[in-house]
């Protein structure tokens, strides 16, 4: 990903995040964003997710693909969801606060991925690097990259994410999905 963040820009937007979570959790108001002393680049529109782990382990991840809201503001928000709306977990508590790792990426907007059959779509696929979308009417589904160091095998990531769009595992094999691909900036605590 070009135009990286600088690393007090990364820390800001993990400050944020960190900020964001511990006051929702709490169930205190969160106050508005005091975008004047954030940089140009956290005030411009920009998508993201937050990743939450406890010992390792994924606690909640949730984000937007594309960019509908400055960057600072869609780290709060997301930083929000994924404590207390994941709904593969219970909501985050007070007391795990303290146990609760952030990790916030940054995305590129989604391309298209054009393929012919499901070996072109196998050969470029880009393990470590790419984040995939797959697309079936109103279905949809994303691996952030980070995903590949849990599932590194090309087929076995599709199967996988098939299953998380409420799809047969091997519906990419059968039928030609929407695929898209992005690439994320990717820090933590």
């Amino acid at each position: 990903m070009s135009d990286q963040l600088t690393p007090e820009e990364q820390r800001t937007l993990l400050r944020l995040a960190r900020q964001a979570m511990e006051t929702a959790v709490r169930g205190e108001r969160l106050p508005p964003l005091d975008e004047s002393v954030l940089t140009l680049r956290l005030r411009e529109l920009g998508a993201s997710f937050v990743t939450l782990t406890m010992s390792g382990d994924l606690r909640g991840c949730i984000g937007a693909l594309e960019a509908y809201q400055p960057l600072a503001q869609d780290v709060r928000e997301h930083a929000i969801a994924a404590a207390l709306e994941d709904f593969r977990f219970r909501p985050v508590s007070p007391g795990e606060l303290d146990g609760i790792q952030i990790e916030v990426s940054r995305l590129t907007a989604p391309i298209p991925l054009e393929y012919k059959d499901t070996d072109d779509l196998l050969a470029k696929l880009r393990p470590h690097v790419d984040g995939v979308i797959l697309r079936d009417g109103p279905r949809r589904a994303t691996f952030l990259p980070q995903v590949w160091e849990k599932i590194p095998d090309r087929a076995e990531f599709l199967d996988n994410l098939c299953s998380k769009m409420g799809a047969a595992p091997g519906l990419w094999r059968h039928k030609h999905l929407n695929v898209q691909i992005y690439q994320v900036e990717e820090f933590h605590e």
